[in-house]
């Protein structure tokens, strides 16, 4: 809104100062700024009001050290998070941006089921909360949203460069590279960024070339199947990760940053050009969203971090997986988020792998095994007897590793 406000008087009066709301980046700090404002100092007055309803969470007793002293935190403090994001975007971001607006439409959908959740668990007392297939369909739904419009959007392109001689129905843009003259257009293409693989991408409209015949017939359901189970395992993989005080909330800081990096280059022609990566156009807006987030991540974790004094609930914990997985698929990253999200994908595996084996030692035993003391990961070893404060430190650390070597993979061909 106000960058849309700043721009016409810019336009009109040519006011002094006010054409800075044209550049990404102060757009970005304002909205850094704006949410960390909008979480710390509301977020307090929402804590209050949720303790003052007496929307506390129900603990069960699984033995854990300090365990039994979290009940009756508030919970569904997500709602703090998605306040944080959207008042900045909603502020600083061209709203008219096709990229603004899946993620704003992914924050409110994914957040409103996250709610629905946790409102049954509080107020109707049903500590299953929101059956899991109802929030299975919820994210294939989205994802199936994403991945529609993706495909179809004309606004959603790539830029490829093409050396002549090549004959356009359309003018192209022209410029040197070296000596070497270069066309450049935006083309409707479901290639994405592949790291360890030549040149760093891979085309889903490929994937079934096996099956003879033109495999880009089916490069659209191919598509749709990868952003449901990355949507999918990114938001659940977000909603297991959060069990203990900050951890979610600082792992997502970090992937946040990450994907701002990343989405930022992506949409700069020239370092896109100098870095020799996929250049997306119009995706560099995405970058005060990414600010957005993690300013919202960041002023959350003021209350969130050891001990809590509010836990995000389903509300945050479903909306940041998802934002984290569509903001990936937005700037053709999403195969990378394996790395870059690798503490999300092990706290899964853990739990498929205990489950999986308990199961299995059961029906060839008749008394089921665990291979961990207890699953997610981050029970394990308090299980172990780490105190949470270090096992959260310690997955910081490796998220923040995962985060440079997601960087690095970049220039890894």
């Amino acid at each position: 809104m106000l960058y849309y406000l700043f721009n016409y008087l810019n336009k009109n009066y040519s006011i002094p100062g006010v054409g800075v709301f044209q550049y990404i980046s102060f757009r970005m700090a304002m909205a850094v700024i704006t949410s960390l404002i909008v979480t710390t100092v509301y977020g307090r007055r929402l804590i209050d009001y949720l303790r003052y309803k007496q929307v506390g969470e129900t603990v069960r007793n699984l033995g854990l050290e300090g365990q039994m002293q979290k009940a009756g935190t508030p919970t569904m403090g997500g709602l703090i998070i998605i306040l944080g994001i959207l008042v900045p975007t909603l502020l600083f971001a061209k709203l008219g941006n096709i990229y603004i607006i899946m993620m704003l439409i992914t924050t409110v959908w994914l957040g409103g089921i996250g709610f629905l959740d946790d409102y049954i668990k509080v107020f109707k007392k049903n500590k299953e909360g929101l059956a899991g297939r109802f929030k299975i369909t919820g994210q294939v739904g989205l994802a199936i949203f994403i991945g529609w419009t993706m495909y179809f959007n004309s606004d959603i392109v790539i830029r490829q460069e093409v050396k002549p001689p090549v004959i356009y129905d359309a003018p192209v843009l022209f410029h040197l590279k070296g000596k070497i003259p270069v066309y450049t257009q935006d083309i409707k293409s479901t290639r994405t960024t592949m790291p360890f693989y030549k040149n760093n991408e891979f085309d889903y409209g490929k994937v079934l070339k096996f099956l003879g015949g033109d495999p880009s017939h089916y490069s659209l359901v191919v598509f749709l199947f990868f952003v449901i189970i990355i949507i999918t395992a990114i938001s659940n993989g977000a909603n297991i990760t959060d069990g203990i005080d900050g951890l979610a909330t600082g792992t997502s800081a970090i992937i946040g940053i990450t994907l701002a990096v990343l989405a930022y280059v992506s949409g700069n022609t020239v370092i896109a050009d100098y870095l020799n990566i996929m250049y997306i156009p119009n995706s560099g807006e995405l970058v005060i969203f990414a600010g957005a987030f993690v300013g919202a991540c960041v002023g959350f974790l003021w209350y969130n971090s050891y001990p809590a004094q509010v836990f995000m609930g389903d509300t945050g914990s479903l909306a940041i997986g998802g934002i984290i997985a569509v903001f990936a698929i937005m700037i053709r990253k999403e195969l990378m988020l394996p790395i870059l999200c690798g503490i999300f994908l092990i706290e899964n595996l853990s739990v498929i792998m205990q489950v999986s084996w308990f199961k299995y030692t059961k029906k060839k035993y008749g008394e089921g095994r665990r291979i961990f003391l207890m699953a997610p990961l981050h029970h394990h070893y308090q299980k172990k007897g780490f105190h949470e404060a270090k096992i959260v430190t310690r997955f910081w650390i490796i998220c923040i590793l995962l985060a440079i070597v997601t960087i690095v993979t970049l220039k890894l061909r």
